[in-house]
């Protein structure tokens, strides 16, 4: 049995029937997808909108891409034909593209937005002021190809337990407001994504339901200098 199986079938193992495992592929080769594929494993995350699309064209399986990176309004196009779900929406104006690229597409594009919880000036995010002026903006009801399913967050990158503890569920706090002032009778928002490799434990213990696991997959990343 090869590692990646081995590997999946431990997480898995661990997992709740309510959480939905996304293996972190962004720059994996194809060889770690395909091995991952065959290992029962339908969910690829990827950082990079051109090396999803380059991805999606090398793999024609019936499997599932998630956008979890900071997506610019220009790369959107290489994605919107096929992605399943664009995790990382950090701003209004990014989700008034993800709109128009849709529309262009005829499709209905499936979205998460990520909520600003870390202390660190490197993530995107909504503040809980920015998401409620956009759910409360005309503009936004009339997103018809766009599915908000929930929302997503990434923690403060800190050996510190009590803080991921804390910014996980400051997340799982937002959501239950903007579920309850927003989305209160829509059973389609539902979905916390938040908690990785070191902390996806953590993560669930304080209602995640959706882990994006890379390392513990397919191991430590080697990076080489060009």
């Amino acid at each position: 049995m090869s590692d990646i199986k081995q590997n999946i079938q431990s997480i898995k193992d661990s997992l709740p029937s309510t959480v939905t495992l996304v293996a972190v592929s962004k720059t994996r080769p194809v060889e770690d997808i395909l091995e991952a594929i065959k290992s029962g494993q339908v969910i690829f995350g990827e950082n990079r909108a051109q090396e999803m699309a380059e991805k999606k064209s090398k793999i024609n399986l019936p499997i599932e891409w998630h956008m979890i990176g900071h997506l610019q309004t220009n790369k959107i196009k290489y994605i919107a034909p096929f992605v399943t779900l664009i995790q990382s929406v950090d701003s209004f104006k990014l989700l008034r593209e993800i709109h128009k690229e849709a529309e262009k597409n005829n499709r209905v594009i499936s979205c998460l937005l990520q909520v600003y919880i870390a202390t660190e000036e490197s993530k995107f995010g909504f503040s809980n002021e920015e998401l409620i002026e956009m759910l409360t903006a005309d503009e936004f009801k009339n997103f018809k190809s766009i599915k908000i399913l929930g929302l997503m967050g990434m923690a403060t990158f800190s050996d510190n337990e009590e803080l991921t503890r804390k910014e996980f569920k400051s997340l799982t706090n937002t959501f239950k407001g903007i579920k309850a002032n927003f989305f209160n009778d829509n059973s389609d928002f539902c979905e916390i994504s938040m908690g990785m490799s070191g902390d996806y434990k953590i993560a669930i213990e304080e209602g995640s339901t959706m882990v994006r696991v890379g390392n513990s997959i397919f191991g430590e990343r080697v990076y080489t200098k060009k």
